[in-house]
């Protein structure tokens, strides 16, 4: 079914699974985890979402549990998958299912922000694998209703998120009730200092896969900044969904919660379908978005950072971003939602004059200059002509052609280190 490949390697259930879900050729992640982690080894991947990563170790794990059957012991998971939030959770535990559909490998996906009564009956069904936010696995294991004890795959996964968000107690304290001897895989975007004290920590003579990272992505997306008067930015956004009906999956990127759901009731009222994801939602609200939005029902998810990693929907036509964020890597997840799997995508950047700092730091980050889209009916003249709109480079694709020019060859970057800020907003549970 899948001579010649990696897949091929993998039992026949779960080859069947590939097979019934479209997959035919492993990506250049799952080509290069896959036979290590078979054979034992364990992991630090360098890889975004969206490259393949979760199939590059669920599938070795499923693979673990098939062929080293051992009874089941209600509460004591023998794999354990770490996910900084519920969406990633959620969605990791889909492709679990997806991969396990024709093996009688049971799993349970912890979060918080919904019941726990669902999740404790998958345990107590002797769930073999859990794939967990840190809050509610803590709130699980202090209740004493999970027991880590027995685990033989552990997988922190986006690494890199989690010390964002704050949750290295957290860690530190499921690390320390893990078994000694395991097989550990460790996952991030980025390899900061402390992401790599806390890779050393966890894995053993480990095999290391690093995947270009996303900014090379980047060149696929067409980026373009349209200056506005901060009152504007609404009405400019409602303008460009009406007057371009071919993007079908919009992701709109707000600052603040507040600001997500404004802007939600603002598309209701102009009959755009529209919903708003935040961590002030309930996990069915969220679910029920997201849901929408990949089916096509819902065209524009309007969004905190806390989806800019983590959501892979296929198909994005469009991210806005109605600011630039303060933590410039953000800018490249963000924008990272379009242009998936080798597609193009466009991102558009809603710049008001007082924020001319925060994309001067982006186009640093990116170490390119962003084009200037003037043609629209809320142009700030003033703003664009300090920062110099006659760059030439290539037109946004819904203007008409224009001469090509040469990227921004700054080099340096900015260094910034905003780990614990805004702690005290991803500090809730899942």
């Amino acid at each position: 079914m899948f001579e010649g490949n990696v897949f091929g390697k993998l039992d026949g259930k779960l080859q069947k699974a590939l097979s019934d879900a479209g997959y035919k050729h492993p990506t250049p992640i799952q080509e290069q985890a896959i036979p290590q982690l078979l054979s034992g080894r364990d992991m630090i991947g360098i890889a975004q979402t969206g490259t393949g990563k979760t199939a590059a170790f669920m599938l070795p794990i499923l693979q673990h549990l098939i062929k080293v059957r051992k009874p089941r012991r209600i509460g004591h998971p023998r794999a354990l998958v770490l996910s900084p939030t519920r969406e990633l959770a959620v969605q990791t535990a889909e492709n679990a299912r997806r991969y396990s559909v024709h093996t009688s490998l049971p799993f349970a996906c912890l979060i918080g922000g919904v019941s726990q009564y669902g999740q404790v009956k998958d345990i107590k069904k002797g769930a073999e694998t859990l794939i967990a936010c840190p809050g509610r696995l803590i709130d699980l294991m202090t209740q004493g209703i999970v027991y880590l004890d027995q685990v033989e795959c552990f997988v922190l996964d986006e690494a890199d998120r989690m010390l964002d968000m704050g949750f290295l107690p957290d860690i530190k304290r499921i690390i320390s009730k893990l078994p000694c001897v395991r097989q550990s895989m460790f996952f991030s975007a980025t390899m900061s200092p402390e992401v790599s004290r806390l890779a050393g920590e966890l894995v053993t003579d480990p095999v290391k896969v690093e995947i270009a990272p996303e900014t090379p992505a980047v060149e696929k997306i067409s980026q373009r900044v349209m200056f506005v008067e901060k009152n504007c930015k609404d009405s400019l956004l409602i303008h460009l969904l009406k007057t371009h009906p071919e993007w079908e999956k919009v992701i709109v990127f707000a600052k603040m919660r507040h600001g997500a759901d404004r802007v939600a009731k603002k598309l209701h009222r102009e009959g755009i379908p529209g919903a708003a994801i935040h961590s002030d939602k309930t996990q069915n609200q969220r679910t029920k978005a997201l849901e929408g939005f990949k089916r096509g029902e819902i065209r524009v998810l309007v969004a905190t950072d806390i989806a800019s990693r983590g959501i892979d929907v296929k198909d994005v036509s469009c991210v806005v971003n109605m600011e630039l964020p303060i933590e410039t890597e953000s800018y490249v997840h963000r924008i990272g939602r379009t242009a998936r799997a080798g597609e193009s995508g466009v991102a558009v950047s809603f710049v008001a004059p007082e924020e001319r700092g925060l994309l001067k730091a982006v186009e640093r980050f990116i170490r390119k200059t962003i084009r200037v889209e003037s043609d629209h009916p809320f142009r700030n003249e003033n703003a664009e002509r300090k920062v110099g709109a006659g760059d030439s480079l290539p037109q946004a694709p819904w203007m008409g052609k224009a001469k090509q020019g040469k990227d921004g060859r700054n080099k340096r970057r900015r260094k910034v280190n905003f780990a614990g800020r805004r702690q005290a907003d991803f500090r809730k549970k899942g």
